[in-house]
């Protein structure tokens, strides 16, 4: 009796922990404890116009000195609201401190100087991935807490084809021949070469006759960051890219730059991040994961992780969610959800792609509830082979995308692109209905596939049909 008594106990036992193992095999079970950990900052109910400090809402006289005053008497006061009421003002780089919410009230717009000097001295920065002393980014904060770009407002760049966009040195971009740009010599590979020789940060200053285009919006070392409501456009470069930052949100912001490398948002070895409810129409990729570039990445190593992004649309850009390609250190936890995405213009929806000169380890990336209209190349692509390759295999695995419904996927529906001796490993596709291609896959070393209910052009696609190659070769670029 005793006997039966205890084998019911452990039977109860080992029932009740399987049912909660199964239970925690569901990913998005882990959302809202990440969500419970991201946490909006708070400010006092002070207010600091800016106009009290003599800015100017023509648009014509540089109110660099006024915003910088607001700021500076908000900061000191404990903190609060620095507001920018309706009208044009034109400024130089602004220095956000702690405990200051930005605040442009509708019909504001910030019109940032196309004047390289301007963004003088140099500051710690990243640039590709890289760190360096360069030019400030056009909004920039450097180990301050608390702090939000907030409003109905405009923030605008003026970048065009005739300032900051001809540095990256393509003629659609107005570069003319003969003139200086990034790729120069003595420029970007200069400060590539750098980071592989592990010369101090210190001693990697570029700035003027360098033609490193400066970011738009980067908080710096920061936590406790919100971003919300107002539109950006114009950007000489990546726009939203907080860089080591815990406890982001980025809320209900519009974004439009269409320029070279224009990527619209960046987290970058950041951790705790909410994306929500955002637009974007980029040059480049909408919403793109980082975590640093070859050798000074690895040096860092710090993830991008415990990211979500929630109810987004994607409109141009090379991809909708994308996770690298500067990805050394690596990056997990991220969950997209309730995303719509539609453009002639628009790559592909989940763009994964890092390289055997990058390293790092991809993990437990998840998707479901995406709407995409059309995309130009791939629904679903995941290679090893982006850029150069090295020494440092990259890892990537785990990933599960569901309820995704394509009417036009462009090329291929899926492109998996893994090393034999580094396989992609675990692909789930689950309620994933893909339309109008002309090759439904693509699949060269993956270790781990599991499709329910896939169509692809009409047709059903099972797990044992699907035809998986081993190949070492860059099947796409």
């Amino acid at each position: 009796m005793l006997k039966s008594f205890f084998k019911y106990v452990l039977l109860f036992i080992l029932g009740t922990g399987c049912a909660n193992l199964y239970a925690q095999t569901d990913p998005w079970n882990q959302l809202d404890g990440i969500l419970s950990k991201i946490k909006r900052p708070s400010f006092p109910k002070r207010m600091f116009f800016v106009k009290n400090y003599g800015a100017d809402a023509t648009g014509k006289k540089n109110c660099s000195a006024a915003i910088k005053a607001a700021i500076d008497a908000c900061h000191k006061a404990g903190g609060g609201r620095v507001i920018i009421p309706a009208g044009r003002y034109l400024t130089g780089p602004v220095y956000l401190k702690s405990n200051v919410n930005l605040h442009l009230e509708k019909g504001a717009t910030l019109l940032f100087s196309t004047k390289p000097d301007d963004y003088l001295p140099l500051v710690p920065t990243r640039w590709e991935g890289i760190e360096l002393m360069n030019y400030s980014p056009l909004v920039y904060a450097y180990n301050e807490k608390n702090i939000a770009i907030t409003g109905d407002g405009v923030l605008d760049g003026q970048a065009t084809a005739q300032n900051w966009w001809p540095w990256k040195g393509k003629k659609e971009y107005g570069f003319k021949a003969g003139s200086a740009s990034q790729v120069d010599k003595g420029n970007r590979p200069a400060l590539f070469a750098m980071a592989e020789k592990d010369v101090p940060m210190a001693e990697r200053r570029f700035g003027n006759g360098f033609y490193l285009r400066p970011q738009f919006v980067q908080p710096y070392k920061c936590n406790n960051v919100l971003i919300e409501g107002v539109r950006i456009i114009n950007s000489p470069m990546w726009i939203l890219n907080p860089v080591l930052c815990n406890n982001v949100t980025i809320s209900k912001v519009t974004v439009e730059s269409e320029g070279p490398n224009t990527d619209g948002c960046d987290p970058e070895s950041c951790k705790n991040v909410l994306i929500k409810d955002c637009y974007f129409n980029t040059g480049d990729d909408c919403i793109a994961l980082k975590s640093g570039r070859n050798r000074d990445g690895r040096r860092i190593g710090i993830p991008c992780e415990n990211v979500v992004i929630q109810g987004c649309t994607m409109a141009n850009g090379h991809g909708g969610v994308v996770i690298g390609s500067e990805i050394s250190g690596g990056a997990k936890n991220i969950f997209a959800e309730n995303c719509t995405m539609n453009s002639p213009e628009l790559d592909r929806a989940l763009r994964i792609k890092t390289s055997s000169a990058r390293g790092g380890v991809i993990e437990n990336i998840y998707m479901r509830n995406i709407k995409v209209g059309q995309v130009k190349q791939e629904a679903i692509l995941v290679t090893m082979f982006y850029e150069d390759k090295g020494n440092y295999m990259p890892l990537i695995k785990n990933i599960e995308v569901s309820n995704m419904q394509v009417d036009n996927g462009g090329n291929t529906g899926v492109v998996v692109e893994g090393y034999k001796e580094q396989p992609v490993q675990y692909l789930k596709l689950t309620n994933v209905t893909i339309n109008n291609v002309k090759k439904a896959y693509n699949i060269a070393n993956l270790k781990g596939l599991q499709l329910k209910n896939v169509v692809i052009n009409g047709t059903g696609l099972l797990t044992e049909q699907v035809k998986i190659t081993d190949e070492e070769k860059k099947l796409h670029y």
